[in-house]
Order: C-alpha cells, then sequence, then structure tokens
C-alpha cells in the first residue's frame, strides 16, 4: 500500500493502524498514551520494541537497547507507531553496524550530501560531543541541564566520516509538520526561563540583526545560537524574512545550524554538514517555512549562512532507493521488506 499525500500525518496514522492488525507483524494487543488518553496507534510503553525492526530488539542481532545504555534517552514517544525518533532507528541504525553497511551509508551521502564524503566511520543517535570537551551543547549552546535525548540540541542521527575528520549532523522527520516554535516566545516563564515579555520582537529583523542581546529573548536564557550565527549571517538573506527563522517554524534547523557552525569554526572536523531526513510525502514539513519566507527549505535555509558549515536535505526514499539499487539483497531484503511495510516505501 502506498501513501498519497492530503494531510500526510492522518494517512500514516491510518497506515500504522493498517499495519499493526495484520497478524505477521506480532504486534502484541493494548493501547499506550498520550496527555492521558489512549490511542490505537500508540504501543504500551512496555511493547515499545514491537515498532522496531526485528533486527534491532532486545532478542536481534544488533540491539538498540544496548547501544542507548544509560546516557542516551529514547524519545518519550519511541512508542508511538508514528514516531520520527523510532522510525529514524528502523531506517538507519542498522547500517552503523557493519562494513557493508557503512560503505552503503557512504556511497549514499558521497551522491545525495557532498562528493567529498569517502567513508562513514560511524553511526550516533542523538549526537553530542563529550561532556567535557568545549563543544558539548552545554558549553557551546549555552544548554544546560540537558542530555543526550533530553532537554539540549543532540541531533537524531550523526556521521563520522573520512577516519573522523567530517561530521554530518541530521535532524529527522516523518509526520511533523514544521521543525517548531521557539520555546522563547512563551508569555509564560519559570525563575530559571522568565517569560518573554514582546515576543513581537522576532518579527522585528533589522533590529534583531542590529542587537541580537536586546531583541532575542533566548540570549536572556543563556542560549549562544545568535553569538555564534550572527557573524556569519546573509544580512540580505536575512532582512527579506518576515520573522526570524526560528520563531514560528524552523526553531531545531536553527539550534542544528548554531550547532554545526559552531563544531565547524572549531577547527576540529574538516567538514561539518547540518541536514534533514524527511519524508518526500511530508508537504507540508516541507512548506512549514513558506511565512517565514522561505519557499524552498534546502536552498532557502542555506542562503541565510555563508558560515564553514553547510546545509543539505535528503529523502527517506532516496535512502530506501539507495539500498534497494546498490545493496546486496541477500543482506538487506528483511530490512528493506519490514520498512516498506511499515512505512509504505
Amino acid at each position: 500500500m502506498r501513501i498519497v499525500q492530503t494531510d500526510f500525518s492522518t494517512l500514516m496514522q491510518n497506515y500504522q493502524l493498517e499495519w499493526r492488525r495484520h497478524p505477521k507483524h506480532q504486534v502484541r494487543p493494548g493501547n499506550g498514551y498520550q496527555n492521558g488518553s489512549p490511542y490505537p496507534w500508540i504501543l504500551p510503553r512496555a511493547n515499545w520494541e514491537d515498532g522496531l525492526y526485528p533486527g534491532i530488539r532486545s532478542n536481534g542481532m544488533h540491539p538498540l537497547t544496548t547501544y542507548l545504555g544509560k546516557h542516551i534517552h529514547a524519545h518519550t514517544g519511541c512508542n508511538n507507531l508514528k514516531s520520527s525518533w523510532t522510525h529514524c532507528a528502523n531506517l538507519y541504525f542498522i547500517f552503523g553496524q557493519s562494513d557493508e553497511g557503512r560503505a552503503l551509508l557512504a556511497g549514499f551521502l558521497r551522491e545525495h550530501v557532498s562528493p567529498m564524503i569517502h567513508s562513514v566511520d560511524e553511526l550516533y543517535l542523538e549526537y553530542a560531543e563529550s561532556e567535557d570537551s568545549s563543544l558539548h551543547p552545554s558549553r557551546l549552546l549555552g544548554e544546560s541541564g540537558g542530555s543526550r535525548g533530553s532537554g539540549q540540541t543532540s541531533p537524531d542521527l550523526a556521521f563520522h566520516v573520512n577516519g573522523r575528520q567530517g561530521l554530518l549532523l541530521i535532524e529527522n522527520k516523518l509526520t511533523e509538520h514544521s521543525f517548531y516554535r521557539c520555546s522563547a516566545r512563551a508569555k509564560t516563564g519559570s525563575d530559571e526561563r522568565p517569560a518573554n515579555p514582546a515576543p513581537e520582537r522576532c518579527e522585528n529583523m533589522p533590529a534583531l540583526l542590529a542587537d541580537h542581546y536586546a531583541q532575542c529573548h533566548q540570549c536572556l536564557w543563556g542560549r549562544k545560537y545568535w553569538d555564534i550565527l550572527r557573524p556569519v549571517i546573509n544580512d540580505q538573506a536575512m532582512k527579506a524574512l518576515k520573522y526570524c527563522p526560528a520563531s514560528n517554524a524552523g526553531y531545531q534547523l536553527f539550534r542544528q545550524q548554531a550547532l554545526a557552525e559552531g563544531i565547524a569554526q572549531s577547527g576540529r572536523y574538516e567538514m561539518v554538514y547540518s541536514c534533514v531526513a524527511l519524508d518526500d510525502r511530508n508537504t507540508k514539513l516541507k512548506n512549514c517555512l513558506h511565512r517565514t519566507g522561505i519557499t524552498d527549505l534546502e536552498s532557502g535555509w542555506s542562503a541565510l549562512f555563508n558560515g564553514k558549515s553547510r546545509f543539505k536535505v535528503f529523502t527517506h526514499q532516496q535512502w530506501i532507493h539507495w539500498v534497494k539499487t546498490r545493496g546486496n539483497l541477500s543482506i538487506w531484503q528483511s530490512w528493506l521488506t519490514y520498512v516498506c511495510d511499515r512505512y509504505g516505501y
């Protein structure tokens, strides 16, 4: 069954219900909860692995739970059959666990991200530099109190490439409608994060570019996103926007761009990319920055910055096609069958 775009989130929800009902997938009964209400597309929390590719379940060859250990947090919604976090693990994790998988990833990334990528050395979920490093999000971005997967900018997926001389940071999306609204626009707050008294400041791009300390409430919270990005901003492109690109639908992109640029400026790597992996059927996500003034996600976002880091977008469909046409099907056929059944690819 193929999913045709109208409201992609609703269609994927219905598709997941159909997938769950099929006996061959052996999904245990019972509904999980979201905001206090049960939903059939959410699994009971204890059964969240029923939504994982069998090869990365706890009894599989490459258990995801072993990788996560005590220091990486699975997203709270990982038991949702529409979870982009679980989707990311299902589509990419297994390929980081073998020489054959890493070689396949390297070829794909060379084609769709940069021709300078020659090897994939390691795959990460919820990536962060080491806690004692100046490049850890707590120091680089001013994001205190978080951890990998919770309360800090830790990209869903990352790769060390070219003998660990390159780094790719990737935000993985499935049914989301946007990259979310900036958290500092809220009119309610706490002692640690006081409320924003004037969120309309986000709509004054000339003033924001002239003095981001006075205009951006994230600066009051100690966040350093603008500190990192302001020196590399294309003023002409940024002034053409109706809002700060983080304000309404680009918050995650802005944070990941700041992380990538801060790491790139350090000189630790020869190449740093901030990427988005998305579903080609999700037109709402692809167009979510239209009101801000960005009509094409890749070219429009890239035009805002002239720094050392680069920005690229690729689709999950491109990855599936790559494995189908370039991979050894004797190795990857069971994975292909699973993900195509699971997500309608």
